[in-house]
């Protein structure tokens, strides 16, 4: 099951980055074939064609990311690093690595839909690779619009002077992207702020504390840091992160 959720995760990148390709261009992605010998009239082309492609699956991971709940998670994540102050513990492989899998988990009904509309109709045959970007875009589309602001819409839409679409289905994904991703910016911080907020106090405590006792000279993150793990671990902190960041996408 899990290799599916992947499978389908591969195809959104590479749907997403051919509808970017044929905003652009208007023309689905050229076949391109690589042979040794003579130079022929369309060696240039194929050439250019072979760096153009290299460079967009270049950036095709940055782009996944923006487009997935892999944003908000993996800044909270970082905001409790931040507020407990315990600098690269948990480390960042850990952090990115627990943030992929969580978005996978997220992400399943949305990728196991690209997998049944879009990947197996492609595979077998029965749509064309402009029809399963079309059918892939969809479910994408329904989950970013799920989680993103009027207000963060409708700034881009005045930009390019979009016309107010019916559905989400009639919203360009070249407007619905950035949207999405200011609004996973904000409410990331939203739910930064809120887990700084009990780790602050205690700093402040603690630095009180020192100060009428006369310990200038002693750090009070050393005091401070082993009582703010303390707590973390009597609540159970990592449990609450987490059930925090699953429901703050209404997952049903």
């Amino acid at each position: 099951m899990k290799t599916k959720w992947i499978i389908a995760a591969a195809l959104v990148q590479l749907v997403l980055l051919g509808m970017f390709q044929s905003h652009a261009y208007a023309e689905p992605i050229p076949n391109v074939s690589i042979s040794i010998g003579d130079e022929t009239e369309g060696s240039g082309s194929s050439a250019i064609s072979i760096v153009l492609l290299l460079t967009v699956l270049s950036i095709a991971p940055a782009i996944l990311m923006l487009m997935t709940s892999f944003t908000r998670i993996v800044i909270v994540l970082g905001f409790v690093r931040t507020s407990l102050g315990t600098q690269q513990s948990p480390p960042n492989q850990v952090l990115i690595g627990l943030a992929m899998f969580l978005t996978f988990f997220i992400m399943a009904p949305t990728l196991s839909q690209v997998n049944q509309v879009a990947l197996q109709p492609y595979l077998k045959g029965e749509i064309t690779q402009t029809q399963a970007f079309e059918k892939a875009a969809e479910p994408m589309k329904k989950f970013m619009f799920s989680q993103t602001r009027e207000k963060d819409l409708l700034l881009f839409m005045k930009y390019t002077k979009t016309e107010k679409p019916k559905s989400y289905e009639d919203i360009p994904i070249t407007v619905l992207v950035p949207a999405y991703a200011i609004s996973e910016l904000k409410t990331a911080f939203q739910m930064g702020f809120m887990i700084f907020i009990p780790f602050l106090i205690i700093d402040m405590v603690v630095s009180s504390t020192l100060m009428a006792m006369g310990m200038m000279m002693l750090p009070p993150v050393m005091i401070s840091l082993p009582f703010k793990i303390l707590l973390f671990i009597l609540v159970d902190g990592w449990y609450l992160v987490v059930k925090s960041l699953l429901m703050s996408f209404n997952m049903s």
